[in-house]
């Protein structure tokens, strides 16, 4: 897999790229990085990338030169280009599998309030947030977008069966609690029937957690 990331923002977009399991998938050559400065594409001779919304309104935009630009540079016949803001669909679990499967994600960043629309509507294929929140820029976005699609290529973690067994794997139940040892830990002891080699018992007993679990936390999701 290939990711292009564009951004103003580079290091913030590789910083949490660059350690743990998706610096190994990367050394492995599961998938290739590459992260843009979008100023690399203004016409301007400041190198400026912005400019004020028509008709009025607070903050800046950004403007629609650098982006074609960007994107008419980075895009293959196989690119899947995809704008971080908080406008878009949300990030589930079965949309970054879905990603997984992309042979190249092209991933445009916002900043300050947003792009010029018609960015969006001639070269976004898919508008992603990551919550219904607000960040300074769509680089820390673009990260987590990357994490939750690398863990999912083959070969990126260390145990193949991961990526089906935990929260979210089903849409409608978050992971059941997890213990390790010691058994026993100020008082604090690990379940009977997660040490008493009952397969049969020990999987019933999570399932019936995932339930309680999702209920008490993300009724919504029930």
């Amino acid at each position: 897999m290939k990711i292009d990331i564009v951004t103003l923002f580079p290091e913030v977009a590789l910083a949490p790229l660059s350690d743990s399991i998706i610096q190994r998938a990367r050394q492995a050559g599961l998938v290739e990085i590459g992260c843009h400065q979008l100023r690399d594409w203004s016409e301007d001779k400041h190198r400026r990338v912005d400019d004020t919304p028509c008709g009025g309104g607070q903050g800046m935009l950004l403007k629609p030169e650098p982006l074609f630009a960007a994107v008419e540079a980075l895009r293959k016949p196989d690119t899947r280009v995809i704008l971080m803001t908080p406008q878009g669909k949300p990030l589930k679990q079965a949309l970054a599998c879905e990603l997984a499967a992309a042979s190249h994600l092209l991933i445009l960043c916002g900043h300050y309030e947003g792009v010029d629309h018609r960015v969006i509507e001639t070269l976004v294929d898919d508008e992603i947030s990551i919550g219904d929140y607000i960040l300074t820029n769509g680089a820390l976005a673009a990260a987590v977008l990357c994490d939750a699609v690398i863990r999912l290529l083959p070969g990126a973690l260390g145990d193949e069966r991961s990526p089906l067994d935990e929260s979210f794997s089903n849409p409608n139940r978050l992971e059941a609690p997890a213990y390790t040892r010691p058994i026993e830990f100020r008082g604090l002891t690990v379940p009977d029937v997660l040490i008493s080699g009952h397969h049969g018992k020990i999987q019933a007993w999570k399932e019936e957690q995932s339930l309680a679990r999702t209920r008490r936390n993300r009724p919504d999701l029930l």
